[in-house]
């Protein structure tokens, strides 16, 4: 089942044209990561999804309620951390939880003080719940924002900066929330973030945008293999110079790297298929080999060859 499906979603503000031509779907219990520079579109996206703002044309529907048409429907069923937390700083957290409790429309006192109270002490903000919002921490205003979008338990999460100014710590409790809710509660998640490492450690699929445009829709998975796929370690029982320079003279090697200490060396190839020709000329000359393995890319070397090249 699909919670949210966009189609050729467009944006303008005075002729500047901020989101084009974005096509997606997220799955029932994805968690689905936006991803991109500042000024990409990201937040423009989140806010048309959240019905606050209206396409200028396309078309997007989000737990099946169309973003224009049942508007209402989409805001009661979705929760939102914006990347500016929107907190009473007079109130106290007890106070801005019950107030935001109310207006998302739990009505019950029972259910409601119930939902604070466990929401609070995961964040371990209950002993500070008396306290003025204005004296809280950047971290903590952020524990407290993101526990104000699930006071109402909403079927849709979207979380923009989500790990933003939190300790260690803090950003792993959030990250287990998250796949917590994808996997128990089947929450749907999109995940807006600068921090890569949470979007390869979270991310189902990732859509990178520029420019208002999308570059791809991946797995963070496919999206390393796509990028890494002409760079293998080699390991040896022992590596000599002999070694070194019979790789270097393969047609199929661009540059190689030795590491005496680990009796290893990375090389770069023309092709993902020259592999097989490199551990050939390796056994025919006689060396010990220990292993051969591909050199994975990071999530962030791929988005960065992504950006560079603007594929």
């Amino acid at each position: 089942m699909l919670s949210i499906e966009a189609q050729d979603l467009v944006k303008t503000f005075d002729g500047f044209t901020a989101v084009e031509n974005l096509s997606f779907n997220v799955e029932e219990g994805e968690i689905f990561g936006l991803l991109g520079p500042n000024g990409a579109g990201k937040t423009t996206t989140i806010r048309m999804l959240s019905a606050l703002i209206s396409p200028t044309s396309g078309s997007a529907a989000v737990g099946g309620y169309d973003v224009r048409d049942d508007a209402l429907k989409v805001r009661e069923i979705i929760g939102v951390l914006t990347e500016s937390p929107s907190l009473y700083g007079r109130l106290t957290a007890l106070e801005n939880m019950e107030f935001f409790a109310k207006a998302y429309g739990v009505t019950d006192k029972a259910a409601r003080d119930s939902k604070i109270h466990e929401l609070l002490e995961f964040f371990q903000l209950w002993e500070r719940r008396h306290d003025q919002v204005g004296q809280y921490s950047k971290g903590m205003k952020q524990k407290l924002a993101i526990a104000r979008a699930l006071i109402h338990s909403p079927e849709i999460l979207y979380l923009d900066e989500p790990t933003s100014g939190l300790d260690p710590k803090s950003s792993h409790d959030i990250r287990d929330l998250m796949e917590e809710l994808t996997k128990d509660e089947r929450q749907t998640i999109l995940l807006c973030t600068h921090r890569l490492e949470d979007a390869e450690k979270l991310c189902d699929r990732v859509m990178i945008i520029n420019k208002g445009r999308p570059i791809t829709i991946s797995s963070p998975r496919d999206l390393r293999r796509r990028f890494s796929g002409q760079e293998v370690q080699v390991g040896f029982t022992a590596l000599d110079e002999d070694l070194v320079e019979l790789v270097q003279g393969l047609p199929s090697v661009i540059n190689i790297t030795a590491s005496s200490e680990e009796n290893s060396i990375s090389v770069s190839l023309r092709e993902e298929q020259d592999t097989p020709s490199l551990v050939k000329a390796l056994v025919e000359s006689g060396a010990s080999l220990r292993y051969v393995r591909p050199l994975e890319t990071s999530l962030e070397d791929a988005y960065l060859e992504l950006m560079e090249g603007g594929q």
